[in-house]
């Protein structure tokens, strides 16, 4: 009896140490068309890391001490983002030249990871470069429908998600929706304000970067793709790289390429006449393209306050004739814009 005893007291024991927790993360899976790196990294600020290394054929297997919760992850210079916690096995795969949208997470909180990775993605299809290009406001209130009910799909879909997390996605859900209507709106009071065929509002003798002056009215004849912007606004630098392809891609159509700066004093303490100077010396250190204007008197200047513009960069499509094609058009980064030229046989 004592044996009997004993003998259970050894297996109880060695079934308890069988079901300890794990100290860990098992994290595995592969990555098709890898990197060239064949590195992932998982990190959490400047609070955690661990750098994961791929096989040839992108597949990994890694273990990590973690504490529970989100990380972020990079492989190459792309980024998503992965629920962990200690004892959980669990599984990644997706493909570098897609990296977020083709995330797959299976084993331990997969219900988790898919459906945190899914509300975030579904906004893109939604809230897509034609809405913010050529949208109205039915189309908005259309996108925001189907943006909601596309959610509450996901929350159906994927039940074993933390109740925690759920609340957090509504916020996030509700605070997107919030966000686009405040950044689209004004963009489609603009639309209709400006309408397509409309006459646009004119300029007349800014000075050019190339000597003498210029009026909205010399350029008649083809279509005018005008671009609003400052030295000192980062956005409309970002922006320059992708003007001068396109330039040069259309370059002999049937368009042609205004820049025109508010430059004022903002960025040079106030000081207009330095403000000029650095308008000058960037147009050419940089190589600026195109025809190159000045505003008379910068967000004053009256061609400015006809077409409502307190912010830059701001982009503007006149046909030959003078009328407006688009008076928020695509930003020369955008895809959208190629299209539109396109669309107009430019």
């Amino acid at each position: 009896m004592k044996r009997l005893i004993t003998l259970s007291i050894v297996i109880t024991l060695i079934a308890c140490k069988e079901k300890a927790p794990k100290d860990y993360v098992t994290l595995s899976g592969k990555i098709e068309n890898p990197h060239e790196n064949k590195t992932l990294r998982v990190f959490k600020g400047k609070v955690f890391e661990k750098i994961i290394t791929l096989g040839d054929d992108g597949i990994f297997k890694d273990t990590l001490k973690v504490d529970e919760g989100d990380y972020s992850l990079q492989h190459g210079d792309k980024y998503g983002i992965m629920y962990l916690k200690n004892n959980n096995e669990s599984t990644l795969n997706t493909n570098y030249g897609d990296f977020d949208k083709a995330m797959v997470f299976g084993g331990d909180a997969s219900d988790m990871n898919n459906f945190s990775v899914q509300s975030y993605l579904i906004s893109r299809n939604y809230f897509t470069d034609e809405l913010i290009s050529n949208g109205t406001q039915k189309d908005l209130d259309s996108a925001i429908e189907n943006y909601r009910s596309a959610y509450e799909g996901l929350k159906t879909k994927y039940t074993e998600v933390d109740s925690a997390q759920v609340v957090a996605m509504d916020n996030n859900i509700v605070g997107t929706i919030q966000q686009m209507r405040k950044f689209l709106s004004p963009k489609i009071a603009m639309r209709t304000l400006f309408a397509k065929g409309q006459t646009s509002p004119t300029f007349r003798e800014y000075e050019n970067f190339s000597g003498g002056n210029m009026s909205l009215e010399d350029l008649r004849g083809k279509y005018i793709y005008i671009d609003v912007w400052a030295t000192w606004c980062g956005p409309c630098i970002r922006e320059i790289p992708s003007l001068q392809k396109l330039e040069k891609q259309f370059e002999g159509k049937n368009i042609t390429f205004v820049s025109i700066s508010v430059d004022e004093g903002r960025g040079y303490k106030g000081n207009s006449a330095e403000a000029y100077k650095g308008w000058k010396k960037m147009i050419a250190d940089k190589n600026l393209g195109g025809i190159q204007l000045i505003a008379d008197n910068g967000f004053r200047s009256q061609f400015i306050q006809d077409y409502k513009i307190n912010s830059i960069p701001r982009f503007l499509l006149i046909d030959p004739d003078g009328n407006i094609v688009n008076a928020d058009a695509p930003r020369p980064s955008s895809s959208q814009l190629v299209a539109l030229f396109n669309d107009l046989n430019i």
